[in-house]
């Protein structure tokens, strides 16, 4: 019997928590203002999306080969990270729109690089998936969407918080730009925790 409970609760928890996606999305709603920042989200989607179905069609294939890739992607993920929490440190604080990378391809590409999503497709279709509904291609599909919707909703609602926020991060732009890069940090050490 599929454990709908245990599997939305890892889902929720894992998507919820601070992640470069998460951490993005509420620092280009700040920036820019919700609306502005939906090409942003949307690629988010698309790319998690991607990202979902490629974990579940490759589980098996990629659960055997972890040891081997689960280092070096690691390792890249923590690179991007920093880089995004050094380039997050030095803003200034103006708002602008050109120091916002928001756009649609952005979103999508930082989805291919993020191994917190890797690990969350991975986990979930091993753990709670595979074991009930390893012979149903439709259903696998529909949870592979079901994670990157998950995952989206609560991107959606921190760039929600950022939006809200804007004229606070605007008055307070060093010091808030000083805590979302040590909430990078801490994304990139928690990786190897």
């Amino acid at each position: 019997m599929f454990h709908w409970i245990n599997f939305l609760t890892y889902a929720v928890i894992t998507t919820a928590t601070p992640g470069p996606n998460n951490i993005m999305s509420m620092s280009n709603a700040g920036r820019v203002g919700l609306k502005k920042s939906y090409p942003f989200n949307l690629g988010i989607w698309v790319g998690f999306s991607s990202v979902m179905i490629i974990c579940t069609v490759l589980s098996s294939v990629l659960n055997a080969l972890m040891p081997l890739i689960k280092t070096p992607m690691l390792m890249l993920g923590a690179a991007y990270m920093l880089y995004l929490a050094y380039n997050t440190w030095k803003r200034t604080g103006e708002i602008g729109e050109k120091q916002v990378k928001n756009g649609f391809l952005s979103g999508l590409l930082l989805q291919f690089i993020n191994p917190k999503i890797y690990i969350y497709g991975m986990v979930s279709m091993e753990s709670y998936i595979l074991p009930y509904f390893h012979d149903s291609p439709i259903k696998l599909l529909g949870f592979a969407v079901l994670l990157a919707s998950i995952g989206c909703f609560f991107n959606l609602c921190w760039a929600v918080f950022g939006s809200v926020f804007r004229r606070l991060f605007s008055r307070h732009a060093k010091v808030i730009n000083m805590v979302m890069s040590l909430l990078l940090i801490y994304c990139a050490v928690s990786l190897f925790l």
